[in-house]
């Protein structure tokens, strides 16, 4: 393909002041005849339509008038966008000179890739990986992300040691460049996840139908992180907990779901003995209302697991960790993606 279309896309709610730190950066890096940037606003009511009126010309502005959430926001926003190529993009990224160039060029060379992730670096501490993606996103059996380059709440400082392109489990939702086929061939993001693990959950649904997922160093981006919700939030620990069981409960191989989700219950009982521990009583309480929230979600979830095992798409993960994330950190000290023993 000459001159794919690249359509970056910031899906933008009450971010006025982040556009304004952040969107002359990707204007910068991001030129070209067949590369559009489109701010798709999610109701906002602050002066987010204004700003961008205002002082950014250049930027497609699709106004969905109500707030949808990432998940959904997302997809109603790339139903109306035409492109070969998507760049999800936050709000709250900087990017770099050349940042489109190593994902787009890995798609062009592989139609079996469907998505890449660009190196995410912490924009406050830039020696350092950023929390959400750093180096390329993985899971354990039971449902733990972790990273290369972050395992919980462990970020290592960028040394080069990540600097290979790697086939990696899931891609940050922070900045994944998607092919738009394969984005639209399963029906894009789950708009009831809301926020939050809706890219691993796209990514392990793009796997299970045999699609590769990448990492690329030679593209970065500084990520700022927790740009709507802050990660201690007791929304965002919820959607977290909600979302992970959902994730399991959907694409799991039907003969692993049961045995990993009862311990996978059981790791979630240890976590809320922990909050408790630490007197975060509303910690307890998102906990408590994810669980009660899954159950009461089993009929619809197991209407979404039918149309996989319909189309026979349910195969054991490849890249999975088939040990537990929590054991190796918690109990063997395994800090570092390179002490992990897969």
């Amino acid at each position: 393909m000459i001159n794919p279309k690249i359509a970056i896309v910031i899906l933008n709610w009450n971010g006025a002041k982040l556009m304004q730190q952040f969107l002359p950066s990707v204007i910068e890096f991001s030129r070209g005849d067949s590369t559009e940037i489109i701010v798709a606003d999610n109701g906002s009511t602050d002066e987010s339509l204004a700003l961008l009126k205002d002082k950014f010309p250049q930027v497609t502005i699709l106004d969905l008038e109500q707030n949808f959430g990432f998940a959904r926001g997302y997809n109603e926003a790339l139903k109306q966008i035409e492109a070969d190529y998507y760049v999800i993009l936050n709000s709250d990224v900087e990017v770099t000179a050349g940042w489109l160039e190593s994902p787009i060029r890995l798609m062009e060379g592989d139609e079996n890739i469907a998505a890449v992730q660009p190196k995410i670096l912490s924009y406050y501490q830039r020696t350092h990986f950023e929390y959400a993606g750093a180096a390329g996103g993985f899971i354990d059996k039971y449902g733990y992300p972790f990273c290369r380059g972050r395992i919980f709440d462990e970020v290592e400082e960028d040394q080069g040691q990540y600097d290979t392109v790697t086939d990696v489990f899931w891609a940050t939702g922070a900045c994944i460049f998607v092919r738009n086929r394969v984005f639209h061939e399963v029906e894009g993001f789950d708009a009831d996840f809301w926020a939050h693990m809706e890219e691993i959950d796209l990514c392990w649904r793009l796997k299970n139908r045999g699609y590769r997922i990448v990492y690329t160093p030679e593209s970065s981006v500084y990520h700022v992180g927790g740009g709507t919700l802050e990660y201690n939030n007791p929304r965002k620990l919820y959607l977290n907990f909600r979302n992970n069981l959902w994730l399991l409960y959907k694409n799991l191989p039907g003969g692993q779901l049961f045995s990993i989700l009862i311990v996978r219950m059981i790791l979630d009982g240890i976590a809320a003995t922990k909050l408790m521990g630490e007197f975060n009583f509303n910690g307890i309480k998102s906990v408590l209302k994810a669980h009660w929230h899954f159950y009461q979600s089993l009929p619809a979830l197991k209407g979404k697991r039918k149309l996989v095992e319909r189309d026979k798409q349910f195969i054991k993960p490849e890249g999975m960790l088939s040990k537990s994330i929590v054991f190796q950190y918690y109990i063997r000290k395994k800090k570092r993606f390179s002490e992990i023993e897969f």
